[in-house]
């Protein structure tokens, strides 16, 4: 189910985030508040919502929805590698982060055509 796979990873990406948020709070240094903040925002609350949605509506956990975790997560990592690299100075970070956020745009597009799809339960009599 992919339901599943998108709470598995909003937890371990809230895990992530809290962590660096407690590693920043513990050095005074808030360089990688950017990385924090997309970890928690677009890892945590993005990915345990969909897979919320996908738990109450399983209809729409079909072949859409594992496209749009196919992108979204390659996208995730892609993105705060690149956000990352960008902030420490890595020539490398900020075409990997242009990148991440095409593939999280691309699975946040699919996902919204599922909520459209789906998002009326069944109707009762």
């Amino acid at each position: 189910m992919t339901s599943a796979w998108f709470l598995r990873f909003g937890v371990i990406f809230a895990l992530i985030g809290l962590a660096l948020g407690i590693y920043m709070g513990k050095a005074h240094d808030f360089t990688l508040m950017t990385v924090h903040a997309h970890i928690n925002l677009v890892g945590w609350v993005s990915f345990f919502l969909a897979g919320l949605f996908y738990a109450v509506r399983p209809a729409a956990d079909n072949r859409l929805a594992v496209a749009h975790i196919a992108a979204a997560l390659p996208g995730m990592i892609s993105l705060t590698t690149g956000i990352f690299g960008s902030v420490t100075g890595q020539p490398w970070g900020p075409p990997v982060a242009i990148l991440g956020a095409f593939l999280v745009l691309a699975g946040f597009l699919l996902f919204t055509i599922n909520v459209f799809r789906h998002a009326e339960g069944p109707r009762q009599a």
